[in-house]
């Protein structure tokens, strides 16, 4: 019998893993589940020691799909930014990641995504991006293409919301994009996020295989709408088989989407230097001008303090402190208003 693999604590596979995915079929959001196992895995970080949160939607359910014996907390809509905040001034010991949504951010959330990101919290913050609102029948969310079309044919008039160009500008320390069928790069890219101490805001472009799907499919959700008898709601998910892509730094690939969409993808030069941060808004504009994604780690900034240290926060987690020594006596109070008189 073949020796199963361990990782550097000891560890096999199966307590990075969690419960079996409810998604649809080659949905992106599973792709990225996976890569989550293995970046922790490799990583050897112990599941106990992690805290996944998210908010709500497609997007917010796949924390039940990795690191089972994790702490976990699905928030409401938009609000995981604070429930993180306060769970890590908490227990200042964990590792947090935040799964989000492009609704669950750019819209109700954005409140919450600015001040994160200006406060740099340490918290891996993933944003997987679909474009639309999956779990309510595919509208348009903050981050649609101008052009982009739904499932009865509506354009989307708007101008996208750059999620990576807010962060960098707002003060996240880790700033990066990829896309969900990108294997090899986006486990490099949530390895560094782990190791990295401050806001990690990763944008993973995500296909939806629902309201993202090939309207001549005779497994098309319009075309078994259509060939249905009228007797009640379809609720038909077609099954898509997974995208993916693998190209080389430096270069450009066109990614041929569910409905016969393609999407432009610019993988960051080997020699790019992410730490310039004028450089990096320059690479994401002049990407963006010529209808591109650029992918790859676009922004990091080591040094700078996150949010946690700059509270000068005692060691000891909060949560863990003895009554003593959270609520001083009374001898303490007034020596404290004796100097203020």
């Amino acid at each position: 019998m073949a020796d199963v693999k361990k990782n550097r604590i000891g560890l096999e596979i199966s307590p990075y893993r969690g419960g079996k995915t409810t998604l649809c079929a080659g949905c992106g959001h599973n792709a990225i589940s996976e890569r989550i196992i293995d970046a922790f895995f490799e990583m050897g970080i112990h599941p106990k020691d992690v805290l996944k949160l998210s908010g709500i939607g497609c997007s917010s359910k796949t924390p039940a799909y990795f690191l089972s014996e994790a702490h976990g907390f699905n928030s409401v809509h938009g609000r995981m930014p604070s429930v993180g905040t306060g769970a890590l001034l908490a227990n200042r010991k964990m590792l947090a990641i935040g799964i989000s949504g492009d609704g669950d951010t750019g819209a109700i959330g954005i409140g919450q995504f600015v001040h994160l990101m200006r406060r740099n919290l340490p918290i891996i913050y993933i944003i997987e991006d679909n474009g639309c609102y999956g779990l309510t029948k595919g509208q348009f969310s903050p981050t649609a293409d101008v052009g982009s079309t739904q499932k009865n044919g509506q354009p989307n008039d708007l101008p996208p919301i750059d999620t990576c160009m807010m962060a960098v500008q707002l003060g996240a320390s880790f700033v990066a994009r990829s896309f969900s069928g990108d294997k090899k790069q986006l486990l490099s890219i949530l390895k560094a996020a782990i190791a990295h101490r401050g806001t990690a805001m990763i944008d993973v472009l995500s296909p939806c295989v629902t309201f993202n799907d090939h309207e001549g499919s005779t497994k098309s959700y319009a075309y078994v709408k259509e060939h249905d008898e009228p007797s009640g709601e379809v609720s038909f998910v077609p099954f898509f088989e997974d995208i993916t892509v693998d190209y080389d730094p430096g270069t450009t690939t066109a990614v041929t989407m569910h409905d016969g969409s393609k999407l432009y993808l610019k993988k960051v030069a080997e020699d790019y230097n992410p730490t310039d941060k004028l450089s990096a808004m320059r690479l994401m504009h002049e990407t963006h001008s010529r209808g591109e994604f650029a992918t790859g780690v676009l922004y990091i900034e080591p040094d700078k303090d996150d949010f946690l240290t700059q509270l000068n926060l005692v060691d000891e987690p909060l949560a863990m402190l003895p009554v003593d020594r959270i609520k001083p006596g009374r001898e303490v109070l007034d020596a404290v208003m004796e100097e203020h008189r």
